[in-house]
């Protein structure tokens, strides 16, 4: 018995969505995929002159908030050849970062954080740093991208930071007919759950608000909403989504895994055939 027996599975992911689909399969699961992320781009020029500009100005932090952001600036310090300059740069500001992957990329190169998000959000990362950071007249450079970069260079503004904002990259927005046939689906309640891995796929769903009830009464309902993590957990309880499914990790592997213990509690719960 592999759990996921006829269970038909939405996967608004891009970029992990063949990983996601496979393990789905291997668990006698049917996935759809309905890419919302949107087309990443990156902005080389944008990304070589935030480079520049780290190496030269003086700074008194460094936020970074995704992987794929530090990610492209170290590429472009790279191409530029200041990638030493860069590291030392980093090294040696009041550095505090949001994200396993950004985490994992300051343990790469052996870099001290002296601010991380707990819970790998950004509410909570900003709530460490407003507790014991001295911010007024204090530089600081802001790595984000389109989603939310406003409102996180005002909040930090509003503490009282000097913010340079870096935006290495952005998305471009996904395909409307997509949106719609996920919606349509969600609508019919013709799939049992939905994985959803960034706010962004989840904003993206939401973004056009003529059906946002109905949506939001489908999910309640009958189909389940799935989040690899909590940023994007919080997204989908912001929309009214009552309860939202996520692993006890944020890892693929192990939310297929609990994904499909929870359709075998549900099945034995509602006394329904285990094949």
């Amino acid at each position: 018995m592999k759990g996921l027996e006829g269970k038909r599975i939405g996967v608004a992911a891009a970029r992990q969505a063949d990983t996601i689909s496979t393990l789905i399969q291997k668990n006698g699961g049917i996935p759809f995929v309905f890419s919302i992320q949107g087309e990443q781009q990156v902005n080389e020029q944008c990304s070589e002159q935030n480079v520049r500009d780290l190496v030269s100005q003086p700074f008194d932090m460094v936020l970074l908030t995704t992987g794929i952001g530090i990610e492209t600036l170290e590429r472009s310090a790279l191409k530029l050849t200041l990638h030493t300059e860069f590291i030392h740069k980093v090294k040696n500001t009041s550095l505090a970062v949001r994200g396993r992957k950004t985490h994992s990329w300051t343990k790469k190169h052996s870099l001290p954080v002296e601010f991380v998000s707990e819970d790998g959000t950004m509410d909570n990362l900003l709530l460490s740093m407003d507790n014991k950071e001295e911010k007024y007249g204090k530089r600081i450079f802001l790595q984000a991208y389109n989603q939310d970069d406003e409102i996180l260079q005002l909040e930090l503004q509003k503490q009282g930071y000097d913010v340079y904002l870096s935006k290495p990259y952005h998305f471009i927005e996904p395909s409307l007919s997509t949106i719609r046939n996920l919606k349509q689906e969600i609508l019919n309640q013709t799939l049992d759950a939905v994985i959803f891995t960034s706010k962004t796929q989840v904003q993206n769903l939401f973004v056009d608000s003529t059906s946002t009830d109905a949506v939001v009464n489908a999910f309640n309902k009958e189909v389940l909403a799935v989040a690899v993590g909590k940023v994007t957990a919080n997204e989908l309880e912001k929309q009214g989504i009552t309860y939202v499914f996520q692993p006890s990790i944020q890892k693929m592997g192990v939310m297929i895994v609990e994904l499909r213990e929870y359709f075998l509690e549900q099945r034995v719960r509602l006394r329904e055939p285990l094949h």
